[in-house]
């Protein structure tokens, strides 16, 4: 019973007892119009065939008088059908026909009967009544004529239509109603199997996913939709963990750093070991502050806050203009920087965002590359299939195949002793930057068949430019 009601209360059901309701009210009134039009049809029939009987008589009498008629009258009396006729005296006495009673009143108006009447045949064994439809006629010398049609043979037609037409009425109905139930039980079931997995995921299991069995209806779409949410909020709760301990443990070291500092700033006393101590404690707060903008720089990014800016980017010029900046960068380092740009390549995107992606790239190329004497990096862009790759290309290490994964994650870096200089949220922002324009940022060997430095190929793939 309870689930039952609980079967009732659901949407789906009640969807299904409306149209139930509806295709009854259809099947009545489709009941009802057949039933009258098959009425309609058997008396215009009716009133036909009395109507030209009609006329034979009137035939008959206009050339034989009385006589006449009575002798037509009798000879069509003795013929077998639904045919009936009578003559009767003024006073309504039968004289002639194949009637021996009528219905009282019936030949007191001329004219054609407005109602079925009843009768009873000469000569039929049993004192049952019939039922039918006449037409009067009064005669010049007072006498009476009735020629009609018996309606029992287009009683019985109606009764069996109506009665075909209600037992199907009934299977349809029985039918419509075993299919609501049954429809009912399986849309309850699937709403079943949804809650358990919604009160699987309130208890925080967000790994968990509404069922989709691959009909494709709404609640299949309904499903799809929830499961890519629970995806995207399961990804920002395992990011948020993730920045959490890495931040605990990144910037718990330079935040100790600093409080040792002013430490030992304070117990030493003299103006110039506190005046390099807070020069120190400066630089190491601008780390701190570069960090928390790279945080806070890839969270709007994520939000998609940024997507108000966008523009027509020349995406060329970007890139030939961040090669020319990071060249003496290079330089210095013993890097060379080349590039390989395809000219007038121009996408709709965030000019700041994209030329920070870059600088990105190209800075972790400088600091991990190497410090072989032929280090290169080469920036390069092109376009094809509707897509736009900007890459950056160096004969460094690379990243093994089985930590490209984790290198675009908030705060991970593969030098775990933390000797370069970096926050390890370069990769993941450039990540961001590419999902903000629908692209994604993908890492590859530069150089599969060098095994001690295969180098890195990191490429930005961009849809599409123009």
């Amino acid at each position: 019973m309870i689930r039952l009601r609980a079967m009732l209360s659901t949407t789906a059901v009640r969807l299904s007892a409306l149209y139930l309701g509806l295709f009854a009210v259809c099947a009545v009134a489709l009941v009802f119009y057949v039933t009258a039009i098959s009425e309609g049809m058997q008396r215009d029939r009716t009133q036909s065939a009395i109507a030209n009987e009609l006329r034979i008589v009137a035939a008959a009498y206009r050339g034989g008088g009385v006589a006449g008629l009575v002798r037509i009258i009798e000879r069509r009396s003795r013929q077998p059908g639904a045919n009936l006729y009578a003559i009767a005296a003024p006073t309504g006495e039968l004289i002639a026909g194949n009637i021996a009673s009528l219905q009282p009143g019936v030949l007191d108006a001329e004219g054609w009967s407005a109602v079925p009447f009843r009768y009873e045949r000469i000569g039929e064994q049993t004192s049952e009544s019939h039922r039918a439809l006449a037409q009067v006629v009064f005669l010049a010398n007072g006498m009476r004529l009735m020629v009609g049609r018996d309606i029992g043979e287009r009683e019985q037609v109606r009764g069996l239509v109506r009665q075909a037409l209600v037992m199907a009425l009934a299977i349809m109905f029985v039918g419509a109603l075993a299919i609501w139930f049954f429809v009912g039980r399986r849309a309850l079931r699937r709403i079943d199997h949804m809650s358990e997995a919604s009160k699987k995921i309130l208890a925080g299991d967000l790994s968990q996913r509404l069922p989709v069995n691959g009909s494709g209806d709404e609640f299949d779409r309904l499903s799809l939709s929830l499961n890519i949410m629970l995806g995207r909020i399961e990804r920002l709760n395992e990011g948020l963990r993730q920045v959490s301990d890495n931040i605990a443990h990144d910037l718990k070291t330079p935040l100790t750093r600093l409080r040792n500092r002013a430490e030992a700033a304070l117990a030493d006393g003299s103006p110039a070991a506190q005046h390099d101590a807070l020069e120190q404690m400066i630089a190491d707060s601008d780390q701190l502050i570069r960090t928390f903008n790279a945080l806070l720089m890839i969270s709007r990014v994520e939000a998609g806050s940024s997507t108000a800016q966008m523009s027509d980017v020349d995406l060329s010029r970007l890139a030939q203009d961040a090669t020319e900046l990071y060249e003496p960068v290079a330089e210095e380092e013993g890097v060379m920087l080349t590039a390989q740009i395809a000219p007038g390549i121009t996408i709709h995107g965030n000019r700041e965002l994209l030329a920070q992606a870059l600088s990105n790239l190209i800075d972790n190329a400088v600091k991990y590359v190497g410090d072989a004497p032929k280090s290169e990096i080469i920036v390069m862009l092109s376009r094809s299939s509707g897509q736009v790759r900007l890459a950056v290309v160096d004969n460094g290490p690379g990243v093994p195949a089985n930590r490209r994964d984790d290198v675009v994650k908030r705060f991970v870096r593969l030098d775990e002793s933390r000797s370069k200089p970096g926050t390890g949220l370069g990769l993941s922002l450039v990540q961001a930057v590419a999902a903000l324009h629908g692209g994604k940022l993908l890492l590859d060997d530069a150089s599969p068949q060098a095994r001690d430095k295969p180098g890195l190929a990191a490429i930005m793939v961009l849809p599409g430019g123009k």
